[in-house]
């Protein structure tokens, strides 16, 4: 048996289960947001996290990292339990979303502006570590994505999908607005606000113009 699950958070730098592949690539139509509650995680009921989820926009694209897991039910269970020519490279690939509707899921919390959203992140954690953590290793998986493609994709081919945005720039954006949350420097040291946790220096996108294959939209679970 095979089985493909599609990262697009933390799955992209800590899948937390034994995969025998990886694969980086991106989904058609969907775009990573920051309006789901984490409770248990990087946040708590009384202060939530802001984690990923996906939000269907038609021409978006989100980049991640698809993993193969074998070896039948059992691997599979576990895989599921921790938890991206004009033909797909990949197809039948599982990915998490999330419901958009506050009333019939209680862990949306919908879009928010900029600085909000900040706020939010900088200071809430969990029993498995601070909000800002998932951030910024979310900011560092990204950044070394576009320097792969940037290394080995000099050259444009096909002509069925342009990427002429980088991607990850919203999350390097909502990364240094926490770091402006945190009063720190450019050198990542808190200089004003004594908050524990790392805080990176500030990154640039190094995703590159490219024209790639896409994984075909994936099977949806509800959160």
């Amino acid at each position: 048996m095979v089985f493909w699950v599609f990262g697009y958070g933390s799955l992209v730098w800590n899948p937390g289960f034994e995969y025998d592949e990886k694969v980086t690539g991106f989904i058609k139509d969907y775009r990573r947001v920051f309006d789901l509650a984490c409770i248990d995680h990087r946040g708590t009921p009384e202060s939530p996290a802001r984690t990923c989820t996906l939000e269907y926009v038609e021409g978006a694209i989100c980049w991640g990292a698809a993993y193969c897991v074998r070896g039948g039910p059992k691997r599979e269970k576990l895989a599921m339990e921790e938890g991206e020519p004009s033909e797909p490279a990949l197809t039948g690939v599982i990915v998490f979303t999330s419901t958009p509707d506050k009333v019939s899921n209680k862990y949306y919390l919908g879009p928010a502006a900029l600085e909000e959203m900040a706020r939010q992140i900088a200071t809430a954690h969990g029993p498995c570590g601070n909000n800002r953590d998932y951030l910024f290793s979310l900011e560092k998986a990204m950044f070394a994505i576009g320097k792969v493609f940037s290394l080995f994709f000099t050259l444009i081919i096909h002509n069925e999908l342009t990427i002429l945005s980088h991607e990850d720039d919203m999350v390097i954006e909502l990364a240094n607005e926490v770091r402006k949350v945190l009063g720190t420097t450019g050198n990542g040291i808190p200089v004003e606000k004594k908050i524990t946790g790392s805080s990176p220096v500030a990154l640039k996108s190094h995703m590159p113009a490219l024209k790639l294959r896409s994984l075909q939209e994936a099977v949806m679970m509800d959160s």
